[in-house]
């Protein structure tokens, strides 16, 4: 097995994944930005909006908050599954590769 960490770099397989990791990595992450700044955002510009009442006790502000907190869950699995899924085999694919040469 190769084990120069110049040449298992240089290889093609290794770029192009690193770049797959790194756009679905920036995609997620975007998502959670734009939606946790909007939140905040409308809290800060529009506290009439978040504050508006849906029953007693219970403003607009309470489910869009937890929608947020979900949505992080939810996109952490995301990145997860595709990790596990085809980030790991990736990875093994280009070991076998450098195994064979």
């Amino acid at each position: 097995m190769n084990k120069d960490p110049e040449a298992i770099i240089n290889t093609p397989e290794f770029k192009a994944l690193v770049a797959k990791q790194w756009s679905v990595s920036a995609v997620l992450s975007i998502i959670m930005l734009g939606v946790y700044f909007g939140f905040i955002l409308v809290l800060a510009f529009d506290k009439g909006t978040l504050g508006g009442l849906i029953t007693d006790g219970l403003s607009v502000g309470i489910p869009i908050g937890l929608f947020v907190i979900v949505l992080a869950w939810g996109l952490t699995g995301i990145y997860v599954y595709w990790a596990n899924d085809k980030y790991d085999s990736a990875v093994n694919a280009i070991r076998q590769s450098l195994r064979r040469n």
